[in-house]
């Protein structure tokens, strides 16, 4: 019994030359999609610039600090804001914002409040006594850098409104409820404590070097 084998068709010169020029066709089409691509994010036709053309910061005034800044705390504080409407669904209509706000507030000591006797010194000039307005707060002041919309939902019309009118959302209302809440955190926090305890220590320190063995700081009126 003997067994036939199958011969290959033989590959005609003209049937080679086709594939080359198939395989180069496809080669040359990738190189120019990669070229294309590259030339395209070169020049970027469509791409924008940014201009900065705000004038000099003008100086308006200079004012005399007679304070000393004792101390410093950190906050932060999430806002989730929620406005609906009427008889409306929140799909339809309302928005819920969850604004992030992180900042610091400054607690100070106001030494042009005070008094014409609020320094006494012993005879032998030996120890001092200094009587002194309790820290206050400042106003808190955001870090934009830290500060951001981290969700917001809106319903359709919201969504139409705010594609008509080109401004998407005003944060000033989400900026100014994120200073109000760290500003009851600071006023229930101890931050007016350590600054009266820090300038304590300062103008301690400061008079002993000066010579004096006793010093003595008092603290008026409320905390």
């Amino acid at each position: 019994m003997t067994t036939s084998r199958t011969t290959p068709p033989e590959v005609t010169p003209g049937r080679r030359r086709r594939w080359r020029y198939l395989a180069a066709f496809l080669v040359l089409a990738v190189l120019l999609v990669v070229g294309g691509r590259l030339a395209w994010s070169w020049l970027d036709p469509f791409g924008g610039r940014t201009i900065d053309r705000s004038q000099p910061a003008l100086l308006q005034s200079i004012k005399d600090m007679s304070r000393y800044e004792a101390a410093t705390g950190t906050f932060q504080v999430v806002v989730d804001l929620e406005k609906d409407a009427n008889f409306l669904p929140d799909a339809v209509k309302g928005t819920r914002t969850l604004f992030v706000g992180a900042g610091g507030v400054d607690a100070y000591v106001d030494f042009s409040a005070m008094g014409t006797n609020a320094v006494t010194v012993s005879p032998d000039r030996t120890e001092a006594t200094i009587r002194l307005p309790h820290a206050q707060l400042e106003k808190p002041n955001l870090d934009n850098s830290r500060s951001y919309v981290f969700a917001h939902q809106r319903g359709l019309f919201d969504r139409v409104q705010d594609f008509l009118s080109g401004s998407p959302g005003d944060q000033r209302e989400l900026y100014l409820l994120a200073e109000k809440k760290i500003t009851e955190a600071a006023v229930a926090s101890d931050l007016r404590a350590r600054a009266d305890a820090n300038t304590k220590a300062m103008l301690s320190g400061m008079l002993k070097s000066l010579g004096f063995t006793k010093v003595t700081v008092e603290f008026t009126g409320e905390p």
